[in-house]
């Protein structure tokens, strides 16, 4: 799909994935409709895009019934869109006895619950032919410790997309599964960046993984995971999961050591 003048809904501009997307599709011509928690943070995104009188800002809550009902107002008194990306996602590094019930579910909320129920909520404005992207992880595809919770709130986005692109494949309307892996962004706390260093994990950059996006959204790819050997663990871990778990059995002792070291604050995007 050609991006030039498409109407893009973009939640979680304000985080680092998030605001390296709206860069990218602005310089696309998009028009966008940039979705956050924060609306200062969203007025300076908008302010530093390319003709920034083109795209709206939309401030809510998408854990919150009301601000999403208000999302799909809005969207609605606005012509609706051809894409949405839902990329809004939060993420705890913490074995799962470490982690209080409000953290599972903030992330179980956030990470899937939103995005199931704003799919939901936008399918009467999705314009055809139109597009959902879900922005999930390599996590979606390998169950890796220290990311229980995250693990199966992105196993869970990839079978909703699997599951959805499927059951719309007759109206006009593609859902992609967009994949990276360890991104440098405000999610990541130091024990995460400290974890990455000791295992020489390779951790890409937001503009890089957005140029990337941007590339699976034109070509319309249904699934696409990033990152070598990223890619090659999520096939083998589907057919072969005792391979990895040996794997991953030699660093848990490093895994376990960083994961102690908890995060002051929950990051959101």
């Amino acid at each position: 799909m050609k991006l030039k003048g498409k109407r893009i809904l973009l939640t979680g501009a304000s985080g680092g994935i998030g605001r390296a997307l709206a860069m990218e599709l602005a310089s696309h011509e998009a028009t966008l409709f940039l979705h956050g928690r924060d609306a200062k943070a969203l007025e300076a995104i908008k302010l530093a895009l390319p003709f920034p009188e083109r795209h709206q800002l939309i401030a809510g809550d998408l854990c919150a019934t009301n601000d999403r009902a208000l999302m799909q107002s809005f969207i609605a008194r606005n012509g609706g869109v051809d894409i949405l990306i839902n990329n809004a996602g939060t993420c705890r590094f913490a074995w799962l006895k470490d982690q209080s019930e409000e953290h599972i579910t903030q992330q179980l909320l956030l990470n899937i619950q939103a995005p199931i129920l704003l799919s939901r909520a936008l399918l009467p404005y999705l314009r055809t032919p139109g597009i959902i992207m879900n922005i999930g992880s390599s996590f979606g595809g390998i169950g890796y410790p220290g990311y229980s919770v995250y693990c199966a709130s992105k196993f869970a986005l990839h079978g909703f997309s699997e599951a959805l692109g499927r059951e719309l494949a007759s109206t006009g309307i593609k859902v992609l599964y967009f994949a990276p892996r360890a991104t440098r962004t405000s999610l990541n706390t130091a024990a995460v960046n400290a974890l990455n260093i000791a295992l020489g994990n390779r951790v890409d950059s937001a503009e890089w993984v957005a140029r990337q996006a941007i590339l699976a959204l034109s070509k319309e790819h249904q699934r696409r995971w990033l990152g070598w050997p990223e890619k090659l663990f999520v096939k083998i871990n589907a057919l072969l999961p005792k391979m990895v778990d040996n794997a991953l059995a030699k660093k848990y002792h490093l895994i376990e050591q960083y994961s102690h070291d908890l995060p002051e604050k929950e990051h959101l995007s």
